[in-house]
């Protein structure tokens, strides 16, 4: 098929499309699906750990209770209620509403405050349980 406009690519590429919160957080939910995988392999090993005995279930014990395991933990967390909360946005999508411009545009910002907002709110929860 010839391109009828001559001066325009055929396809679409990177420097056509205008950067959007809805196309930010469909990159974000791809990236907090990957780095779920990850942190599944870390509530394994939590949980080997504590199958494994006291020695072994006190080191990761340790590791997550560093701050760097507290900051995984945490970063962990938010990518689970994002993904979540994305995911809650897509079955909206699949039964058909949501799809106006301004609307999905309302609620990819609210995605991405609501999983801050609820991460927040969960890590101050355990917080003052424990």
């Amino acid at each position: 098929m010839a391109n009828v406009t001559k001066n325009r690519p055929l396809s679409p590429h990177l420097q056509v499309y205008k950067f959007i919160p809805t196309m930010a957080m469909s990159i974000m939910h791809r990236i907090t699906g990957v780095a779920l995988y990850v942190g599944t392999i870390l509530v394994a090993a939590w949980l080997i750990a504590a199958a494994s005995g006291e020695d072994y279930f006190n080191q990761v014990n340790d590791l997550f209770g560093s701050f760097l395991g507290q900051v995984i933990l945490f970063g962990y967390t938010w990518a689970l209620i994002h993904h979540l909360v994305g995911g809650l946005r897509h079955i909206m999508w699949d039964l058909g509403y949501g799809f106006e411009k301004e609307f999905s545009t309302m609620l990819a910002k609210a995605n991405l405050v609501a999983s801050i907002a609820l991460t927040v709110l969960v890590w101050a929860v355990v917080l003052l349980v424990r």
